[in-house]
């Protein structure tokens, strides 16, 4: 092989994930395997993630899942030229699985040791997908995380904006809940709303106007919990019409939010590169179709990766273990797990605004 070899494991939440990237001399990057085995079985019948539940499947499944990415790559472990693992932030459960894992190939095998941000490995991603140099935008949402974040280099982040209570796929997650929609929740509520009448509801656009780039989800789900209790028992058109105009909120307050951060990203650092979308919401395709329309009216190129890598997956972090082991950035085997890390360790975290007054 011309390039660097590294084995990613990703463990944070519930998929257990194994990949081989190559970082060729040019700076690109390859996938040689990705495997993902979700845990939706497993907790379909909750609901939601049980975080114990998510640390015994990873422990049961992991040595399985790392041996098919190895075997699919063609690879053996003293061809790799790093072992790099989700370090947090996470499920503290399933982080440990997966961190001491690759201290223990790393040590097995004499290969140095890289504990992955999560965060990084979405932030970096769109750089495994296609040429891309800094700085650049970041919009990254999830169901732990809402964030715009100016992407300066590797390991240098400033966040613009974040959520001051849910996440944005938190509280798709929780609508479909409190609507009865199978788990997972966020794909059944798209689902949904492109069979409803977005107008039918007029939600709540929390945030939208104030000059930060932050977001607020929680009034919105709270408004769609009270439609949906006023209109009981609920009809399916219901239930689209109500995903309808929840979806129809959210884009109106990712548009207004991403805008914003755009604008202090050309007031802080100059034009970014493109503006990049990542995270498990980002394969949302009403969203996407919103990220592509604010990126033209900002004159910005938008970069999204392929929904199997904007998902929880092991090629992530596999690639940012190679960014980072291109620049010398490896890491000890005392480093611990970590169930919270900031992307942008400076960043404050934001009061909660009691009294935000939406606007329609």
């Amino acid at each position: 092989m011309a390039g660097k070899l590294v084995l990613g494991i990703e463990t944070t939440c519930d998929e257990t994930a194994a990949a081989v990237i190559e970082r060729q001399r040019d700076g690109s990057g390859k996938i040689l395997s990705n495997i993902v085995r979700s845990q939706i079985d497993e907790h379909a019948p909750f609901g939601g993630v049980v975080p114990e539940i998510a640390a015994r499947a990873h422990v049961d499944m992991l040595d399985g899942i790392i041996r098919a990415a190895m075997k699919e790559a063609n690879v053996g472990f003293s061809d790799l030229s790093a072992v790099a693992a989700a370090a947090g932030p996470g499920l503290i459960g399933g982080v440990i699985v997966g961190l001491t894992t690759a201290k223990a190939i790393s040590l097995v095998h004499n290969t140095p040791l890289i504990a992955v941000n999560h965060l990084e490995a979405h932030a970096l991603t769109p750089r495994l997908t296609v040429p891309l140099t800094f700085p650049y935008c970041l919009f990254l949402a999830s169901g732990g995380h809402t964030q715009i974040v100016a992407v300066l280099g590797v390991g240098k982040y400033v966040r613009l904006g974040t959520t001051v209570d849910d996440a944005m796929g938190e509280a798709f997650d929780k609508v479909a809940k409190m609507l009865d929609l199978p788990y997972p929740g966020g794909p059944q509520v798209e689902r949904a709303a492109a069979h409803g009448n977005p107008d039918r509801f007029v939600f709540p656009r929390p945030m939208v106007g104030r000059p930060d780039a932050n977001f607020s989800l929680s009034g919105l789900k709270t408004a769609v919990r009270n439609e949906a209790t006023r209109l009981m028992p609920l009809e399916p058109q219901d239930v689209a019409d109500l995903c309808a105009g929840f979806q129809a909120a959210v884009l109106d307050l990712t548009a207004d939010r991403i805008s914003v951060g755009l604008r202090l990203f050309q007031e802080k650092f100059g034009p970014p590169r493109a503006l990049v979308a990542a995270g498990g919401v980002a394969s949302n395709l009403a969203i996407r179709n919103a990220l592509h329309d604010i990126a033209a009216r900002a004159q910005t190129m938008l970069i999204i990766p392929p929904p199997a890598l904007c998902t929880d997956n092991g090629a992530m972090i596999a690639w940012a273990g190679a960014e980072r082991l291109a620049l010398r950035m490896v890491d000890a085997m005392e480093t611990a797990p970590r169930a919270r890390w900031r992307l942008d360790e400076t960043a404050s975290t934001p009061a909660k605004f009691a009294n935000t007054r939406a606007r329609h």
